[in-house]
C-alpha cells in the first residue's frame, strides 16, 4: 500500500516538475517582450502574449507596434492590433501612418487606416503625400515605354511633349479612388487635346504655361485619389517628319 502510495507522489512530483518547467520556459520566452512592454508604458499580460502565439500572430510585431503608438499619445489595445494582423494588414504601415499623421495634424483614425491599408493602399506614403506632394512623370517611361506625348497642332506640325505633374494625396478619396495611372493618362489626354486644338505649333512653344493652365483647369483629379497641385511642361520639341525623335526647326 504505501508502495503504492509512493508511486502516485512521484507521478505526481515529476508531473508537476514538467508543467513548472514549462512555465518557467513559457515565461523566459515571453520575458523579453513583456519586460519591455511595462518598461515602455505599453503594459501587455503574459496570457495575451501567449495567446498571441497560439493564435500565430507575433507577439513582438504587436508589441513594438503598440509601444510606438503609444509614444506619440495615441492608445490602441493590442486586440485592435491583431484583428488587423488577422484580416491580412499591415500592421507597421498603419502605425506608422498614424504616427506620420499625428505629427502632421491630421485626422486620421486607425478604423480609417485601417481600411485604407486593407484596400490595397500604403497609407504610410499617402500621408507622407498628403503633407509633401510628389511629381509624377507624363507619360512614365517606366510605366509604359514611352518618353514623350505625340500630339499635332491644327497646322499638321507634330510635337513631343513631356510633363511633370505634381499631385497631393486626398485621404477622403484614398479608398476607391484612381490612383496614378488615371492621372498620367488624363493629363497626357488634357496635352493632346489642348495641342491639337491650337492654331499652330509656334504658338504652343511660345505659350506652353498656357497648356498646362488649360489642362489644370479640367479637374482632372475628379475621383481619383490625388489631388494635383499643377503641371508643367517639362520638355516641348518638334519632331521630325515620319519619326518620334526630336529635331530642331529653324
Amino acid at each position: 500500500m504505501n508502495n503504492g502510495v509512493h508511486s502516485i507522489v512521484v507521478i505526481l512530483l515529476v508531473i508537476a516538475g514538467i508543467l513548472v518547467l514549462v512555465f518557467l520556459g513559457i515565461v523566459f520566452h515571453f520575458l523579453s517582450v513583456w519586460i519591455r512592454a511595462l518598461m515602455s508604458g505599453a503594459r501587455v499580460s503574459l496570457w495575451s502574449l501567449i495567446g498571441m502565439k497560439l493564435r500565430r500572430v507575433p507577439p513582438t510585431l504587436i508589441v513594438d507596434a503598440r509601444i510606438r503608438i503609444m509614444k506619440t499619445g495615441l492608445n490602441l489595445s493590442t486586440d485592435v492590433l491583431e484583428a488587423h494582423y488577422l484580416a491580412g494588414g499591415d500592421v507597421d504601415n498603419v502605425v506608422n501612418a498614424l504616427i506620420a499623421a499625428a505629427k502632421a495634424n491630421i485626422d486620421l483614425t486607425f478604423e480609417r487606416a485601417a481600411a485604407m491599408n486593407l484596400a490595397g493602399r500604403d497609407v504610410l506614403d499617402a500621408v507622407t503625400t498628403s503633407v509633401i506632394p510628389k511629381v509624377i512623370d507624363c507619360p512614365d517611361p517606366a510605366r509604359s515605354n514611352v518618353a514623350m506625348l505625340d500630339a499635332v497642332a491644327k497646322d499638321g506640325i507634330r510635337l513631343l511633349v513631356r510633363a511633370r505633374v505634381t499631385v497631393r494625396t486626398n485621404l477622403d478619396r484614398l479608398v476607391g479612388g484612381a490612383g496614378e495611372e488615371t492621372i498620367i493618362a488624363r493629363v497626357g489626354q488634357g496635352i493632346v487635346s489642348a495641342i491639337g486644338s491650337s492654331a499652330s505649333y509656334k504658338h504652343v512653344l511660345e505659350n506652353p504655361d498656357q497648356i498646362s493652365r488649360r489642362v489644370l483647369e479640367s479637374g482632372l483629379d475628379s475621383q481619383t485619389a490625388f489631388e494635383i497641385v499643377s503641371i508643367d511642361i517639362a520638355d516641348i520639341s518638334v519632331a521630325s517628319t515620319g519619326t518620334r525623335d526630336v529635331a530642331n526647326v529653324g
